[in-house]
């Protein structure tokens, strides 16, 4: 048993470790994902040693010691989305009005054929916009039923689970765009709210960093950071949305933000992790909303499951420039810029 614990704790410091070393390659970065997990096991495996033997080699001593500096520094990178940290976006009271602006984002998973569960959550959702991503022909016909209530549509069915659909209740003027691989599309938009503002939406699902889709995140993390300087350069405010593929905490998630921006309005709110939903243990927050300082947030809410892998996510978002300077503001150094370009032109 002490042989066991040992070495799982090499283990477990090894994949705290390995995120590190700044490599594409998939192996370096998948150990980014279930830092809310490794945290749990840490104090599992820590409890565990104090519990069955407490270290007296020196060996047995450093390892414990390693544990616990693990855990603290876990603790550290998980504790902005607590409810003990400090929220990156001010919460509205508005639940309905001219600047308000509910948005619905769902991994249906291509081959689920629950559509009739999706179109219960948008019947109680009541979103002004829904992004559906890994939707391909059939998931089109069978959700182009609600387009009485959303006329305004953007589509890219594909079968490759990389087609999105767009549809919206409001205003929209927008394209279908291909920024890094061919076969995986985006979307840039504009929506008019009732009260006449522009809003400008991204929409993205860049192939995760897995052995059987693509063996490097550089494509991924090109595209989020491509979009990360087209969101800074808007003139009007913006909203980032969609499956990225990466967790919430992830370094380039994390200097997407700075490079754009935009704000997380998970900071401070909990995780709201919206995959795997098959699996409890192994969840981690891959759909986002990310907006500009000048919005407020009405809700956030993970939504039950309708079959896929992924659970729905609903965010309630309220235009109030008033309220911008009362919201994070996110800065690069100047090296995060040379490391965002260095990116985008990889």
């Amino acid at each position: 048993m002490q042989q066991v614990l040992f070495y799982l704790g090499i283990f477990l410091i090894a994949t705290t470790l390995i995120p590190f070393i700044r490599h594409d390659f998939w192996i370096f970065r998948v150990f980014e994902y279930p830092r809310l997990q490794k945290l749990f096991l840490n104090l599992t495996l820590g409890i565990a040693i104090a519990f069955f033997y407490f270290p007296a080699t020196l060996p047995d001593q450093i390892l414990f010691a390693a544990l616990l500096i693990n855990l603290i520094y876990l603790s550290y990178l998980i504790f902005p989305y607590t409810i003990f940290s400090r929220k990156q976006i001010v919460t509205s009271n508005n639940l309905q009005g001219d600047n308000n602006l509910k948005l619905l984002i769902a991994n249906v998973y291509q081959e689920n054929r629950r559509y009739k569960d999706y179109l219960k959550v948008i019947a109680e959702c009541k979103p002004d916009v829904i992004l559906l991503v890994e939707t391909d022909n059939w998931w089109q016909k069978k959700i182009d039923i609600i387009g009485t209530d959303y006329p305004h549509q953007l589509k890219a069915p594909l079968d490759n689970t990389y087609g999105m659909l767009l549809y919206s209740r409001l205003k929209l003027d927008g394209e279908i765009k291909f920024l890094v691989e061919k076969d995986i599309p985006s979307i840039e938009a504009e929506v008019t709210l009732p009260s006449g503002t522009l809003v400008k939406i991204f929409c993205l699902h860049p192939q995760p960093p897995v052995p059987q889709e693509n063996p490097r995140s550089t494509e991924r993390d090109k595209e989020i950071l491509m979009i990360g300087e087209k969101a800074k350069e808007s003139k009007i405010p913006v909203i980032v949305m969609g499956d990225l593929n990466d967790v919430a905490w992830s370094y380039t998630t994390d200097l997407f933000g700075k490079i754009s921006g935009l704000l997380d309005p998970r900071r401070g709110r909990g995780f709201f992790n919206s995959f795997n939903a098959k699996y409890f243990f192994l969840r981690f927050p891959l759909d986002h909303i990310f907006c500009s300082r000048d919005f407020a947030l009405s809700s956030i809410k993970r939504l039950n499951s309708c079959g896929s892998d992924h659970f729905p996510m609903c965010v309630d978002l309220v235009y109030a420039p008033q309220i911008k300077n009362q919201n994070e503001v996110l800065q690069p150094t100047e090296a995060e810029k040379e490391l965002a370009e260095e990116k985008i032109n990889a």
